[in-house]
């Protein structure tokens, strides 16, 4: 690794992310090498630049910072991983983690914090938000299992059960059984608040 940190930037949001870019352009051994706005341009972007660190937005076109950082992990598992957003959302975190990401920060953080933490991760650290961190743990596991999560993701702009069954290539039983117990779990009235709550929760 070279003595110059070289950064990926993911952000979708081009002012934040020039905004981000000059920020850390002032850091003596921090380089923005790449600047990407879609997630699924980070792996190819970060092989072409030999990254050391990439930084990334989680909502992201054609792909979520956290599938992009699951694949990185995969596919460049020398490459750090910090996750940097908006939403300070208690789930997010937990998949984040599980993705293989080293640092969890949300974007209101000063930039002299988002910097330390960039080095942090290459000396081996994990570094994660405390308050998001006390909301996890307080939160606990996202209750869902990965079908019932992609069947309430689909019903998220109002499908029938028919087109939803149809979208998923399931019957629509089994669309029903998934909604149920979806909607159960979450301990709300129907499909429309259960999206909601998990949305919310960052279980989406």
């Amino acid at each position: 690794m070279s003595l110059t940190i070289k950064v990926l930037l993911a952000e979708d949001q081009s002012m934040v992310r020039e905004a981000l870019a000059a920020l850390l352009g002032l850091e003596d051994d921090i380089e923005v090498v790449a600047q990407v706005a879609r997630g699924d341009e980070v792996l190819a972007a970060a092989r072409e630049h030999d990254v050391d660190v990439a930084l990334l937005d989680i909502e992201m076109p054609g792909a979520t910072g956290i599938e992009a950082a699951a694949l990185l992990h995969t596919e460049l598992p020398t490459v750090k991983l910090v996750i940097l957003t908006t939403f300070g959302r208690p789930g997010y975190l937990r998949s984040a983690m599980e993705s293989g990401a080293d640092a969890f920060l949300v974007k209101d953080a000063p930039a002299a914090q988002l910097a330390k933490a960039i080095r942090k991760v290459l000396a081996g650290e994990r570094v994660i938000d405390p308050t998001l961190a006390a909301a996890a743990l307080a939160e606990g596991a996202n209750p869902l299992t990965d079908r019932e999560r992609e069947v309430l993701r689909a019903a998220e702009d109002g499908s029938t059960n028919a087109e939803l069954a149809a979208a998923l290539h399931l019957s629509q039983g089994t669309v029903r059984n998934y909604l149920s117990t979806a909607i159960q779990k979450l301990a709300v009235r129907n499909r429309a608040e259960a999206a909601r709550l998990a949305r919310e929760k960052g279980w989406l």
